[in-house]
This record gives C-alpha cells, structure tokens and sequence, in this order.
C-alpha cells in the first residue's frame, strides 16, 4: 500500500501545499511518468479544482532522498555522473558530481511528488491554491502606496 506526499504547486498564486496521498488515490500515481497529466478531479477529495484543469508530475524523491531524473528511465536507481539540474547544482563552473538518482517513473518506493496545477485554456477564475493573509495584505499595501 504506497503512500505518497504530494508537493502542489500553483502557478498563478506562486503557492504550494502539502498533501498526504493514500491508497486507493496513490495507486493512480504508481506507473505515471514525469511529465504525464493526470486529471484534476482525480484530486477532488484533497483539493478542489478548477473544472478542466489538470496536475502535470514535475519530479518527486525516493525513499532515500533521491530524486527523480526525467532522463533516467523506469522505476531504478542509477549512479549518474551530474553536471547540472535537476539533481545537482555544481559550485562551480563544469565541475561534475557521481550523483544517486531515481527514474522518470513513480513506483512504491517514491516518498515525495512533486506536480503543477495546469489551468485549462483562457481561465480568469481564482486560484486553486488561495494566498495567505500574509500575501493579502502585502498586495493590499503595494496598491495604497501612491505612485511616484
């Protein structure tokens, strides 16, 4: 029985949440790719979306911190030589790193998802993800300032 933790992240709010996803709802995970979408509504009983939009998976983490790589495929485990993301950021110019890293595929032994939400064509409604109060009042204030 796999459980996962999906990371979602919302692009027209700049806001991600947290969402403990278990079975039967983690079984439509297992097999997808990074880069597959998956309809929105599968979600409607942790989040309520949009009609049309859909979650793309954007990358995620095994269950030893690895994380997913979109050119590795299958649900393995390789030693990559890394010379950049996703992955590994290098310090330095070309320097290059033997980096423990997970194929493109979610399989029972992936802890963490990563997804966006994908807004269907011309949608002007709110956010599937709301702002904060933090956010509320800092947009509140940006619009009392007078313009210099």
């Amino acid at each position: 029985m796999p459980t996962f933790k999906l990371v979602l992240s919302d692009p027209m709010s700049g806001k991600a949440r947290q969402f403990e996803v278990k079975d039967p709802l983690a079984q439509r995970f297992i097999g997808l790719k990074i880069g597959d979408e998956l309809d929105g509504q599968v979600l409607k009983e942790l989040i309520e979306l949009p009609k049309g939009a859909k979650v793309k998976i954007t990358g995620g983490s095994g269950i030893e911190g690895a994380p997913m790589h979109p050119g590795i495929p299958g649900p393995v485990k390789r030693y990559v030589l890394a010379d950049s993301r996703p992955g590994y950021h290098p310090p330095k110019r070309g320097m290059k790193k033997k980096k423990l890293m997970r194929g493109n595929t979610i399989s029972d032994t992936i802890v963490q998802i990563n997804a966006v939400v994908v807004y269907p064509e011309g949608y002007a409604g709110p956010p599937a993800i709301p702002l904060g109060a933090k956010e509320l009042q800092k947009e509140k204030k940006t619009e009392e300032a007078p313009a210099q």
